[in-house]
């Protein structure tokens, strides 16, 4: 039997959440109790951040399999020496401590998912010749503080599009939508009022769509998974007349932050705002959004952190704004005060 009995790794949470961010020091020991006097070759902790993502598509002879990886970096701390002669230890309770900081470098936050993942590993390690090693891991979770400077996304944005209805009915549509902040967290509810002119023959229905999009990349592919996380259907809209419809989003307690910042995965969001019109193509406005973990909150500015409650409703769509303007659909760089629209880890 083993000599060494509970070997444990432990380490001081940063914060409630328990999450680590880029410049953070883990601080800990490794904990043990030995039944009787070892020597000992080594006995080290890491820290590592890598990302990894694998996936296959077809089947049968075509099928073929993507897998991409990324070492961010590894910081290392020997708590015992290797030398020519082994280390003794003393029989009894054992603890060493360290301190290892993670890199100001801007890291992606932690994920996982069947495809991929973004993995923050601490591990302790004791060698003994003629031994296999001994180990104890523990995963930390890491938010980027990357994710907290998003001022511009913080105050209400504003889109509009307009559409003429197709070959099987006449007149044209108009939709304006606006949404209070797109930079928000798990729990919140964002507020959405959508301005409608049906000038058409044809009824239509509102509908808003809170949208999550994963994308993998490895090399010569790409994976992506665009899924609807929630939609809300608003009362339909009868011919030649106007509405003005106000919808409360909540975003899930459980949904995962935003992921911008790593190159083989990435996570976005964005909320769309359309109408669904039978035999025609819907129109729609599209807000991408920002999703932060709540921690993330205390590194806003004040004046970020405060516009993030600004007043509802925002202010109106300024003068000349045509709803045909490109940003209806695509997602260009927004104004000041106005918004767009439209494990195989090496150790």
């Amino acid at each position: 039997m083993s000599p060494i009995k509970e070997f444990t790794l432990i380490y001081e949470r940063p914060n409630p959440d328990d999450i680590f961010s880029e410049g953070d020091t883990v601080t800990g020991a490794v904990r043990f109790t030995l039944t009787k006097e070892i020597k000992v070759k080594k006995l080290l902790v890491k820290l590592k951040g890598d990302a990894h993502v694998h996936w296959t598509q077809g089947s049968g002879d075509n099928k073929k399999s993507y897998s991409a990886s990324r070492r961010y970096f590894k910081a290392k701390e020997n708590l015992v020496e290797e030398n020519a002669t082994d280390t003794v230890l003393s029989e009894g309770p054992n603890e060493f401590k360290f301190s290892l900081q993670i890199p100001q470098d801007d890291l992606p936050s932690s994920y996982k998912d069947p495809h991929g993942k973004i993995v923050y590993m601490l591990e302790a390690k004791l060698s003994r010749s003629w031994h296999f090693a001994t180990k104890s891991q523990k995963e930390l979770k890491l938010a980027s503080k990357s994710l907290a400077h998003h001022g511009q996304m913080m105050f209400p944005h504003s889109g509009s599009v307009d559409k003429d209805i197709g070959v099987f009915s006449k007149g044209q549509v108009q939709m304006s939508a606006t949404i209070d902040r797109s930079v928000c967290s798990p729990g919140d509810t964002l507020s959405i009022v959508a301005k409608i002119s049906n000038s058409s023959s044809k009824k239509m229905k509102p509908k808003f769509s809170l949208q999550q999009k994963i994308e993998y990349n490895a090399g010569n592919g790409k994976k992506v998974c665009d899924s609807s996380l929630c939609k809300i259907v608003r009362e339909t809209i009868e011919v030649n007349s106007e509405e003005t419809v106000t919808c409360p989003v909540e975003i899930p307690a459980n949904v995962i932050g935003t992921i911008h910042n790593c190159e083989i995965l990435s996570v976005e969001y964005y909320l769309k705002v359309y109408l669904d019109i039978s035999f025609a193509v819907d129109p729609e406005v599209v807000f991408p959004l920002v999703i932060i973990p709540s921690v993330m909150r205390s590194y806003q500015t004040g004046a970020d952190a405060a516009s993030c409650y600004s007043a509802f409703p925002p202010p109106p769509l300024p003068d000349g704004l045509h709803p045909s303007d490109s940003f209806a659909y695509g997602y260009p760089e927004p104004e000041p005060t106005e918004a767009a629209n439209t494990s195989g880890f090496n150790n």
